[in-house]
């Protein structure tokens, strides 16, 4: 009988988080690779060739959401890391130094063995993708100098124009190819074309249920409240091609097809408005954020941030030129007039009355972007927005005062929109 039968969604999502770090730990015991890897970049390489995978944004926020981001910025801090760096860089740099001193000393310092995050292992390469930003490549380039370690790096060029030109995803194949020939060096042994057909099917088969939980959004009202994505979204990160998450996600939209049939929402009839979420979440305040909003009878319906993740491809091109153009095409790697058009996209999809755009201190190309982004969208759909300051990980840029008065007086505006409806 496997461990998993009759797991709802929800106590499979718990399984397969701590399975994935489980795996990590196992393949470090055994003497088998393990690669930190970016979010977006391509895992279907590494786990062609049976590397563990880690990934330290997801970890961080994991380690953000569980309260325990302070001791790891402290740590960041003390070793000369700026600030102003990017909060998910320095939560996962101050738990790399732990990590190191813990392998040089034999003891894991007090942070460490305090700390509520998952325990993964140091990595033996680090691949990474500028496909969401450039801080990925100094971040990545940083701990391959401190740990000695391979450093893959795929480059996605900016799309200045769309749609996303031949050449572009001629490029792009070419990078996927050159790490292929990296990872069959580190390795030893030549690349399995036969598996890798294989993992792209499973990546696309993740992706396909990924997409489903997102279409309930449409629904009015709604049987999913879009804060779930944020919680789900750690295995379409670490997971993506593996069945772990095709297997959660199709129990988590069968669940809601369910629900949807028997006339159960996310809100129970309470909803009355519907916003849309632009940004990374507020991990150390993601219950605040939400709680905020469904106490206002306000549910979020629409964010282009999991949405990062739709990356379908047609898994049976050998050309890599269809897997070339999903791992470009993300939002935030192409122009201001597609960015803008990807979100109203979004809003229409999920029937939305206004916008919230988290200005997040980490992520400068986000937040930069939101505020021209915003006005571009409210000319354009007159849909009204706020928004508030924050940050993904650091838990002392925000301010719940101000992110409770801004969501106050957006759902003013959208209750007076709606009653004049």
């Amino acid at each position: 009988m496997s461990l998993t039968q009759g797991m709802k969604a929800k106590q499979l999502l718990g399984y397969y988080q701590a399975k994935t770090d489980e795996d990590a730990r196992k393949a470090k015991e055994r003497g088998d690779l393990v690669c930190w890897s970016a979010s977006v970049a391509p895992p279907e390489f590494c786990v062609t060739m049976g590397i563990a995978m880690v990934y330290p944004e997801t970890h961080a926020a994991g380690i953000g959401a569980k309260h325990g981001a302070m001791d790891m910025l402290d740590v960041a801090e003390r070793k000369g890391y700026n600030i102003d760096c990017c909060s998910y860089g320095r939560v996962n740099m101050g738990y790399m130094e732990c990590l190191k001193e813990a392998a040089l000393t034999g003891v894991a310092p007090e942070v460490l063995v305090n700390s509520p995050a998952a325990k993964v292992p140091l990595p033996d390469l680090v691949i990474t993708c500028n496909n969401i930003c450039n801080t990925l490549l100094k971040w990545y380039e940083n701990l391959a100098v401190e740990l000695d370690i391979p450093c893959i790096v795929i480059d996605v060029p900016f799309n200045h124009t769309m749609p996303i030109p031949e050449y572009a995803k001629e490029y792009i194949a070419d990078e996927f190819r050159n790490a292929i020939s990296q990872l069959e060096v580190i390795c030893g042994r030549p690349f399995d074309w036969k598996k890798f057909q294989e993992v792209k099917a499973q990546t696309q088969r993740s992706v396909y249920q990924w997409n489903r939980i997102a279409d309930f959004t449409k629904y009015k009202p709604s049987p999913l409240n879009g804060f779930d994505l944020f919680n789900y979204m750690a295995l379409i990160v670490a997971a993506r091609s593996l069945d772990y998450s095709e297997i959660t996600f199709k129990a988590f939209a069968d669940e809601l097809e369910e629900n949807l049939k028997a006339g159960i929402y996310a809100f129970k009839g309470a909803e009355k408005t519907r916003i849309q979420w632009e940004g990374i979440a507020v991990w150390p305040h993601l219950g605040h954020t939400f709680k905020t909003l469904k106490n206002m009878g306000t549910i979020m319906t629409g964010s282009a941030y999991p949405a990062i993740w739709d990356l379908t491809y047609d898994a049976n091109d050998e050309s890599l030129h269809s897997m070339a153009e999903a791992y470009t095409r993300t939002y935030i790697n192409t122009c201001l007039s597609n960015k803008a058009a990807v979100l109203m996209d979004i809003m229409e999809h999920g029937k939305v009355d206004g916008v919230v755009y988290h200005l997040n201190r980490s992520c400068k190309l986000m937040s930069f972007l939101n505020v021209e982004t915003a006005e571009v969208i409210k000319e354009k759909n007159g849909l009204p927005y706020v928004n508030f300051d924050g940050d993904q990980t650091d838990p002392r840029v925000y301010s719940p005062a101000q992110y409770e008065t801004r969501v106050q007086a957006l759902v003013e505006m959208m209750e007076a929109n709606v009653a004049a409806e």
